[in-house]
């Protein structure tokens, strides 16, 4: 069986190690340090980063939730692996959009994702289970959108933003879309019905800034 390391040792990277299986591939998880080690339980194989060099022949993934974290893993080891998608066999797609997935480094695409048409995709994302990401929208790197969550078409996720469990992002429009700007966190369950400034923390319906 073909293997593909996952950084991480959390839920999120084992769920990142189902998708693999459902995909026929066998998951070597990567520990950031001893202590991640030693917590590990699971029967799967991990290994240590610091030992990497030696497993350079794996594709990998960065099955981490904060995108702040898969940034810095990216930026180290960008040159020295090779970074691929994982896309679950339940999600599906709008006409050519499983093209614009498979284009992207490092994404994480979970079962029960819907992508419709027409979406640009970066590099480094995690799209959790059952969300849906609707027509024409634009979700840039390192931006995680949590199980359940809704965005509308014409919708500009920006760099390392995070839309929480539940969250729905309103639509925009071709001239103007509904910007979630970069490094901002939607609450779970929160429903945004206008632009959110960067670096800022929005809950509640309809949502407002709290941070």
């Amino acid at each position: 069986m073909n293997r593909i390391g996952i950084f991480g040792t959390s839920g999120m990277a084992r769920e990142t190690g189902d998708i693999a299986w459902a995909l026929g591939l066998e998951p070597v998880y990567v520990a950031r340090d001893e202590s991640e080690l030693g917590a590990w339980n699971f029967s799967a194989q991990i290994i240590l980063e610091q030992d990497i060099g030696q497993y350079t022949e794996m594709p990998y993934v960065i099955g981490i939730g904060e995108g702040s974290i898969r940034k810095a893993v990216a930026r180290r080891f960008r040159d020295q692996l090779r970074f691929t998608n994982l896309i679950h066999p339940s999600a599906t797609f709008g006409t050519a959009q499983r093209e614009v997935l498979e284009s992207c480094m490092g994404t994480v695409v979970a079962a029960g994702a819907r992508f419709t048409s027409g979406i640009s995709v970066g590099d480094f994302c995690i799209f959790n289970q059952n969300t849906t990401i609707a027509h024409d929208c634009v979700v840039g790197s390192f931006v995680h959108v949590a199980p359940g969550a809704n965005i509308s078409g014409n919708v500009y996720l920006q760099d390392g933003c995070w839309i929480g469990a539940g969250a729905v992002i309103n639509q925009g429009n071709l001239t103007k879309k509904l910007k979630v700007g970069d490094n901002t966190v939607v609450g779970s369950g929160a429903v945004v019905t206008n632009d959110c400034a960067p670096n800022a923390v929005y809950v509640g319906v309809p949502a407002k800034r709290v941070k």
